[in-house]
C-alpha cells in the first residue's frame, strides 16, 4: 500500500482574536428544530451537538426537562417519534456507515444496563429508505445491494415485506386512517425521477398509480391528517419545476395548486387538512406562506427575517421553525396563531459569534443566467484570494443560511464564492437535469463563468483562486484541478468521487441507481460516459497542490476510489498533495473532528498560496 503524505492539522490555525472565534462557531451548542409525537404533543425529540458530538435529546415540555438519549462513537443523526409519544426512536448504525435499523427505548429513558431494541422486529438491516410510524402500523423502507424492501409491521408481531424491487424506492406517507401506503418507486429505471403506487395496507395490493413520464418525477409527501381522507400531497414538475399537486386517491382525481410563486415550493398540511404550510424558494432563500385549499388563499407568514428552514404546525396552529442567514446564527422559533413570534428554545451555552452577510451575483453562464453567493472580508483589500465553495449533491443548493465553514474562510482573509451550477435544486427542472450524461465538467463550465467574472472585474485575484467542496462539491474540485488546472491555486476535496468507475461499484445501491439515471446506464453501459466525468483520468494533467480529506467507512464516496487516485497522483511524483483520513463516513458528526478537517483545510489553502 502506497504511504501517502499526511496533511497537519495547524494548531493555532490563526494568532490572533480570530482563533476562539472561528472555533466558537463550531462548538457553540446548536440543535435541530424538535419535532413532537402527533397524540403527545408535548413530548419531543431533536439532535444537538451540545455534548460535542450530535446525539439525540428528548424534550418533555410539560416539565422542561432535556434528556439526551445516545452516546455514541460516531454521533446520531436520526431520530422520531411514534404517535402515543411513549418511546424514542433512532437508527443505529455502525461507526457512520449508515447501514444499519431503527432502535427503541422509552421516552423517560431504559433502566440501566439494558440496551435499545429493535423498533421493528424482523427488518433486515440496510441504508434507510423511509419510515412512517402509525398509531397501529409501521412501514420502514431498506436499501441494499438487492435493491429496496419495504416492511410493514401490524401490532407486536413481525415485520414482513409489502414491497421489494431491484430499483430504488422507499416510503412515501402513510395514510390518517393507516388503510393506505404511498411508495415512491423508480422501476422504470430513473431513480432522480420517481413514480407513486398507493397499496393497501391489509393486504399490500395496488389501490392506484401515478407517473408523468420520462424527465418528470412525482414525490409523495404527506396524506391529509383526516381518518378516511385519500388525498396525497405530492410534488410534480410538470411546467418545468417543483410545484404542489393534492391527488385524492380513492376518487383518483387531482388538482394542481398554481400559486404564482416563482421559484420552487414544497408543503405540509396543517392539522385541520384545510390549509398547507408552504416553504417557497427563490434565489437562494427560503420563506413560509399559508395557502387556503378552499378559497386558494396566500398569505406570506410574518416569521423572522432570514432563510428559513424546517418548519411544521402545532395542534394550536402556531408554527415552529427555524431561520437563519449568513451573517446571522440558526433559531428556533415559534409563530403563534395571535401573530407573536419568539425564540421557542434555545441549547445550553454561548450563542454562535455572527460573520458577514452574502451577496447576490448573478453572471450570465453557457445556459443562462449563474447564481452565486458571494461573502467579502470587511479588510479584504484590493483583488484578494477566494475560495470557491461548491455545494454537495449535486441536487441542492447553497442558500443564504449561516454556515460555520464559510465564517472560517471569511476570517482567514478570502472571499467565499459560491455557486448555484446547472444541477442545483431552486431554478427549474431544466437547471437541475441540464447535467445528465455529462455530470461534473457541466458544472464547472458554469463556475469557470463566474470565476471569469470576478477577475475580469478585479474582485478576486487570479492566482490566488481555491477550489474547495465536500461530497459532489469535493468530486467537483479534483475534476476541476485536472480540467481547469489554470483557474486554481489549489484544490481541496472533503470525501469525494475520485475514481468513479470504482466508486460505482463500491457505493451503495441507492446512489448506483441515481448514477444509472444520471449518466444513462451502468459504467458497462455506458464506460465512456464515466471516464470523462472521473477526476483519475485527469490525473495526469493537475498542476496544484491537492488535499483530499476522506472517510474510512463512507458508503456514499468509499475509501478505495479515493486511494485510487491517491496512488496514481504519488505514482507522478511531482505534484504536491496531501492526504487527510478519518474514521467515520460521508463526514463526521464529532465537533473536534469537524474543527480538525477546517484548520487542515484552510492551513493547507494558506500554505499553498504562501508557496505560490
Amino acid at each position: 500500500m502506497t504511504e501517502h503524505p499526511i496533511a497537519p492539522v495547524p494548531d493555532p490555525l490563526f494568532a490572533d482574536e480570530r482563533e476562539p472565534r472561528w472555533r466558537a462557531r463550531f462548538t457553540a451548542p446548536r440543535m435541530s428544530r424538535p419535532g413532537w409525537a402527533r397524540d403527545a404533543p408535548d413530548r419531543s425529540v431533536y439532535t444537538s451537538n451540545a455534548s460535542g458530538t450530535t446525539e439525540v435529546y428528548t424534550w418533555d415540555r410539560t416539565t422542561g426537562e432535556h434528556r439526551q438519549v445516545t452516546d455514541r462513537r460516531s454521533g446520531t443523526h436520526s431520530a422520531t417519534l411514534p404517535p402515543d409519544g411513549g418511546s424514542v426512536w433512532w437508527f443505529a448504525d455502525t461507526d457512520g456507515d449508515e447501514l444499519g435499523h431503527w432502535v427503541r427505548e422509552p421516552f423517560g429513558g431504559r433502566a440501566e444496563g439494558a440496551a435499545a431494541e429493535p423498533a421493528v422486529p424482523g427488518v433486515e438491516d440496510g441504508y434507510p429508505a423511509g419510515l412512517e410510524i402509525g398509531r397501529t402500523v409501521v412501514a420502514a423502507g431498506t436499501s441494499t445491494d438487492e435493491g429496496t424492501k419495504i416492511w410493514l409491521q401490524g401490532g407486536d408481531g413481525p415485520a414482513h415485506v409489502v414491497y421489494q424491487h431491484t430499483e430504488d424506492a422507499g416510503v412515501g406517507a402513510l395514510a390518517e386512517d393507516e388503510t393506505l401506503l404511498a411508495i415512491s418507486h423508480s422501476e422504470h429505471g430513473d431513480s432522480r425521477h420517481p413514480a407513486v403506487r398507493v397499496v393497501r395496507v391489509a393486504d399490500g395490493s395496488t389501490v392506484a398509480e401515478k407517473s408523468d413520464g420520462p424527465g418528470k418525477g412525482l414525490t409523495p409527501l404527506v396524506f391529509a391528517p383526516v381518518p378516511g381522507d385519500g388525498r396525497l400531497l405530492l410534488l410534480h414538475e410538470r411546467h418545468g419545476r417543483e410545484e404542489l399537486l393534492v391527488w385524492d386517491v380513492l376518487a383518483d382525481k387531482e388538482q394542481e395548486l398554481a400559486l404564482g410563486l416563482p421559484g420552487e415550493v414544497a408543503a405540509d398540511f396543517y392539522p385541520d387538512g384545510r390549509h398547507l404550510l408552504v416553504w417557497h424558494t427563490h434565489a437562494a432563500r427560503t420563506r413560509l406562506h399559508r395557502y387556503d385549499l378552499e378559497t386558494a388563499e396566500l398569505v406570506e407568514l410574518a416569521v423572522a427575517p432570514g432563510c428559513v428552514g424546517s418548519a411544521e404546525v402545532r395542534p394550536d396552529g402556531t408554527v415552529e421553525y427555524t431561520c437563519s442567514s449568513a451573517a446571522e446564527p440558526q433559531a428556533v422559533r415559534a409563530l403563534r396563531p395571535d401573530g407573536t413570534d419568539e425564540v421557542l428554545v434555545t441549547p445550553p451555552g454561548e450563542r454562535a459569534p455572527g460573520s458577514v452577510p452574502v451577496e447576490d451575483l448573478w453572471v450570465d453562464g453557457p445556459a443562462g443566467p449563474v447564481h452565486a453567493l458571494v461573502a467579502r472580508p470587511a479588510d479584504a483589500g484590493d483583488r484578494p484570494p477566494a475560495v470557491f465553495s461548491l455545494h454537495g449533491g449535486p441536487h441542492a443548493a447553497d442558500e443564504d443560511r449561516f454556515s460555520a465553514m464559510r465564517a472560517a474562510w471569511v476570517d482567514a482573509g478570502f472571499v467565499v464564492v459560491e455557486v448555484n451550477y446547472r444541477g442545483s435544486t431552486g431554478y427549474g427542472s431544466a437547471w437541475r437535469d441540464a447535467i445528465e450524461g455529462r455530470p461534473g465538467l457541466t458544472e464547472l463550465e458554469d463556475v469557470g463563468a463566474v470565476h471569469d467574472h470576478l477577475v475580469a472585474e478585479g474582485l478576486v485575484d487570479p492566482e490566488r483562486c481555491v477550489v474547495e467542496g465536500w461530497s459532489w462539491g469535493g468530486y467537483l474540485a479534483l475534476l476541476a484541478v485536472g480540467t481547469q488546472p489554470q483557474r486554481w491555486a489549489a484544490g481541496l476535496a472533503g470525501v469525494p468521487v475520485a475514481d468513479y468507475l470504482t466508486a460505482y461499484a463500491d457505493e451503495m445501491e441507492q446512489l448506483r441507481a441515481f448514477d444509472r439515471a444520471l449518466f444513462g446506464g451502468s459504467p458497462q453501459e455506458r464506460p465512456d460516459a464515466y471516464r470523462v466525468s472521473s477526476p483519475l483520468t485527469y490525473v495526469g494533467d493537475v498542476r496544484v497542490p491537492v488535499l483530499v480529506l476522506a472517510g474510512e467507512n463512507d458508503p456514499r464516496c468509499p475509501i478505495r476510489q479515493v486511494d485510487n487516485y491517491l496512488d496514481a497522483l504519488a505514482a507522478r511524483g511531482d505534484v504536491r498533495y496531501e492526504v487527510s483520513r478519518f474514521d467515520a463516513g460521508h463526514g463526521s458528526l464529532v465537533v473536534e473532528e469537524t474543527l480538525r478537517h477546517v484548520a487542515t483545510e484552510i492551513g493547507f489553502a494558506l500554505r499553498a498560496l504562501a508557496a505560490s
